[in-house]
């Protein structure tokens, strides 16, 4: 099951929640994409401005941060962990850094078994971003050589987890900083052929059972 979202929870957080098995259902929230940003920035901006957490169980989940990097080259016991949540949810940031603490955890091999097993895949931003089948279009929005501590390479991932056979853009026409970026990314997919959709925040795609949606901004 997925459910992936422009921006924040969307405008269906209630179907993610129902998807999940209802309230209180446990969340690994991964944390990644934000890695270039300083552990105490993160913690500051948590402080004082937006606290995923927070967030998360306001909205009726149990969630708990995950970072991939404490599980490079550690795939099996990554699988052990995950058993115990419901949605792992992505966090926005940049996709490639993202991609590449899946890669290198194991993670995106780990996932299709939990897909199987009615775990929900969820993101917002970088988490929707990785989710299609390529991501050159999404190196017009974010930096593909980024790193940060705790990565060895730097290289740059042009395949996503192939979830959904297309690339998926955020925060088009949105009043988003990155709405800018996302338009300019539509128009490379478009030049270049690429299969895309665009979201705009609010918008949420959702697979359940083989049935994939794109469900539509409700609130202005």
């Amino acid at each position: 099951m997925l459910y992936l979202s422009s921006y924040m929870l969307g405008d269906y957080g209630d179907r993610l929640l129902s998807m999940a098995g209802g309230h209180g259902a446990r969340m690994a929230v991964l944390t990644n994409a934000l890695d270039a940003i300083p552990l105490e920035a993160q913690l500051n901006h948590a402080r004082t401005k937006f606290d995923p957490l927070t967030y998360f169980l306001q909205s009726g989940f149990d969630p708990s941060l995950l970072d991939l990097r404490r599980y490079f080259g550690r795939r099996q016991d990554l699988a052990d962990i995950l058993k115990q949540y419901r949605v792992i949810w992505a966090l926005g940031g940049n996709s490639f850094l993202l991609r590449r603490a899946m890669r290198d955890s194991g993670f995106d091999a780990i996932l299709y078994d939990m897909l199987e097993n009615d775990v929900v895949y969820a993101g917002w931003s970088a988490g929707v971003c990785v989710a299609g089948d390529r991501m050159d279009a999404v190196a017009v929005m974010d930096e593909p050589n980024a790193t940060a501590p705790g990565y060895v390479t730097s290289d740059p991932i042009n395949t996503g987890l192939g979830l959904l056979p297309y690339t998926i853009i955020p925060h088009y026409e949105s009043d988003h900083p990155e709405t800018s970026a996302a338009s300019k990314s539509v128009r490379w997919a478009k030049d270049h052929g690429v299969e895309y959709v665009a979201l705009r925040d609010g918008e949420v795609i959702l697979e359940n059972q083989g049935r994939i949606e794109i469900l539509p901004k409700l609130h202005l």
